[in-house]
């Protein structure tokens, strides 16, 4: 009896763990803090805490929702590829009707509390930003362009302009701009780990861009984004959204990203390829940092970073 109670409680534990992995916990994160960074830009002082909190949470459940899609959708592809044949529903430890339906739950409670507990235009959004990843670029794009990272990339950068939405209930120039900056950032973000996994893209039959083009020509369209990149991080300060620490170190960053970016053209093969993806990471991470840094410390000392 003792026995089969901790079998039932494992199989349980290991339930929720698949549940779990599915939500891609490590991507909602970066989500949850682009989408944090976007709130508390814009506001001067403390952002109200409602809105804070059920929006963050909103869309951390949209975007967890948009993942179980993605892992609904992709199955067959995920089954063929090394880097993501255990994923639960090609492994077997899930099923789609399961994950279909934790999904919509996920989908329904995160648009719940977006339009009672934070306004409708955040609602709306989520909701255009949740159909254009888990649909449009799972299920058209990744598996008929080249270019399906950069169309679908759209998506994955509106969580800054999401957050912003969320405690001013619109959309400015400001969130504008940082939704633009994870737009640009997506394609020399992904391309690399893209080139790492070539083979497994062309075993699924993915026309990602390295499958399609080759990856000499890959690297070189990286360092093209790297730096289109460099340039659009300086518009915040462009505009007076940022002052000179941000702009220090968004140039000290974006060098950075280039030297990568060259580092991996003049690599063989795909050598520096995961270095360089490594990087994009810290990348924005650092950035979406120093835009808070920059605006709190402008707020605390007028005049000192502008």
């Amino acid at each position: 009896m003792a026995i089969s109670n901790i079998s039932t409680q494992q199989g349980v534990s290991f339930a929720w763990r698949h549940y779990y992995e599915m939500t891609k916990p490590k991507v909602v994160l970066l989500i949850a803090f682009t989408a944090l960074v976007g709130m508390l830009l814009s506001h001067d002082g403390l952002a109200p805490l409602q809105p804070l909190l059920f929006g963050l949470l909103g869309i951390s459940l949209a975007a967890a929702s948009g993942a179980v899609i993605n892992h609904v959708i992709d199955q067959r592809i995920d089954a063929m590829m090394d880097r993501t044949s255990w994923r639960p529903i090609p492994s077997g430890h899930m099923d789609t009707p399961h994950a279909l339906s934790f999904a919509l739950l996920l989908g329904a409670i995160s648009m719940l509390l977006l339009y009672f507990l934070v306004n409708p235009l955040t609602a709306l959004l989520t909701f255009f930003a949740l159909i254009g990843y888990a649909v449009i670029y799972t299920l058209y794009l990744k598996r008929n362009t080249p270019q399906n990272i950069v169309w679908g990339g759209l998506a994955g950068a509106a969580p800054p302009l999401l957050g912003w939405c969320a405690i001013t209930g619109e959309v400015t120039i400001e969130s504008f701009l940082l939704l633009l900056i994870i737009f640009v950032w997506t394609p020399p973000h992904f391309w690399p780990l893209a080139i790492h996994r070539r083979d497994d893209y062309a075993k699924a039959d993915v026309p990602m861009l390295p499958v399609t083009h080759g990856i000499d020509f890959t690297k070189q369209q990286i360092l093209i984004y790297a730096i289109m990149l460099l340039a659009v991080t300086l518009l915040p300060f462009v505009i007076q959204m940022s002052g000179y620490l941000y702009l220090c170190g968004a140039v000290l960053l974006g060098s950075l990203f280039i030297y990568h970016a060259v580092r991996l053209l003049r690599s063989d093969g795909r050598e520096h390829a995961m270095k360089t993806f490594a990087f994009s990471i810290l990348y924005l991470s650092l950035l979406f940092t120093l835009l808070l840094a920059d605006h709190y410390l402008s707020l605390l000392l007028p005049g000192v970073t502008s």
